[in-house]
């Protein structure tokens, strides 16, 4: 994992890899950065570069150094399994390179991409070299089937539960949500990306803001900040509209939310609507490849809009703010089918296919 930021696919490599370690005796996180040490088990040892990396690096840099240090040892520990996460492509052929066994997992769906035939080629020819590969939706592995010939496993993110709901107590309450009474909460968290397109969701609220009473609150980080900031205050949205930074625990907030949107592109199973739910909140969110649909079970669990679609999403954002007490039923629907991303059940679904590549 060349790079560990704060999203969800780092989520699920500190579950996953906390969890591989109380089975596997020698687990070894590969990375440049050790920011998030203190998320791993302490038995996870770490390999790094010896020199200290600037967190401001080019990614594919970052890539390259990182796939240097495990080129160096792996040339010395012959008897390893690779699970990658991040820089899949280079790392199959460096495993392929050195005759290792590598696993791979890919987190989002390759639509984001996809339109580019040099990469849709390049992607086909070695993905196909991997001795795994594990996806995180079923639309996902039907993709990889039908676009690249590639049989996959699918194997859900691991839901903890118990976890989400024990830190929405902790934390601090956010100000702008507090005491609002007859507003309409909305939530969004997310990188400030192209991928996760907060500026649909600008596009939306800004077409609503004389028609019904809502604070929105947008928490992540990102190259867009800039752009979602300029278009707040060129609309004349600043009362009801709030950036805040990167929360490592948002869960008090969400909590504190009434609807959570989400307007992305393109994902692979994202966290943050199973999250989501878990505190009982209604879902907005895009009909994107991979995920959402398969996650609010095609609609009847939650609202669909097609993607970049604002009008769409503002008009069903005003459906619910008129028809609040409508939806509750949707939302306990999804609820009761979060057993698919049991974290137990998923868990050791990674174990058992992890453990058939070890000696």
């Amino acid at each position: 994992m060349p790079f560990i930021g704060g999203g969800g696919v780092e989520k699920n490599l500190f579950i996953i890899s906390n969890f591989l370690v109380s089975k596997i005796e020698n687990v070894t996180i590969c990375t440049t950065l050790k920011v998030f040490k203190n998320k791993f088990n302490k038995k996870i040892k770490f390999l790094t570069p010896s020199q200290k990396i600037s967190k401001n690096i080019n990614i594919r840099i970052n890539y390259l150094i990182c796939l240097f240090v495990l080129f160096k040892y792996l040339r010395k520990n012959k008897n390893c399994v690779v699970f990658s996460f991040q820089a899949n492509v280079y790392c199959i052929l460096l495993c392929k390179l050195l005759n290792i066994k590598i696993i791979v997992r890919s987190n989002s769906s390759p639509s984001g991409w996809y339109h580019n035939i040099i990469k849709k080629i390049i992607y086909k020819k070695i993905i196909s070299l991997a001795d795994r590969v594990i996806v995180n939706s079923l639309e996902f592995k039907k993709q990889m089937l039908d676009r690249f010939n590639i049989k996959v496993n699918c194997i859900y993110n691991p839901l903890n539960i118990s976890k989400i709901l024990k830190d929405s107590k902790k934390g601090k309450m956010d100000n702008f949500f507090e005491n609002k009474k007859n507003v309409l909460k909305i939530i969004n968290l997310g990188r400030f990306t192209e991928q996760k397109d907060q500026i649909t969701l600008l596009k939306a609220v800004n077409l609503l803001k004389k028609k019904i009473n809502f604070r929105l609150l947008i928490i992540g980080r990102g190259v867009e900040k800039i752009n979602l900031l300029n278009f707040i205050k060129e609309n004349n949205l600043k009362n009801k509209v709030k950036i805040r930074n990167f929360m490592e625990n948002p869960f008090k907030v969400v909590k504190q939310s009434d609807l959570f949107v989400l307007s992305s592109k393109y994902e692979g199973l994202p966290n943050v609507l199973l999250e989501a739910l878990v505190l009982n909140k209604f879902i907005i969110s895009s009909n994107c490849p991979t995920g959402p649909k398969e996650i609010l079970l095609n609609g009847k669990g939650g609202l669909l809009f097609e993607v970049g679609n604002y009008v769409e999403l503002a008009n069903k954002i005003n459906h619910y703010f008129n028809k609040k007490n409508q939806f509750k039923k949707m939302i306990l629907f999804s609820k009761k089918k979060l057993h698919r991303f049991d974290q137990k059940k998923n868990l050791n679904e990674y174990y058992n296919l992890i453990k058939s590549f070890i000696n």
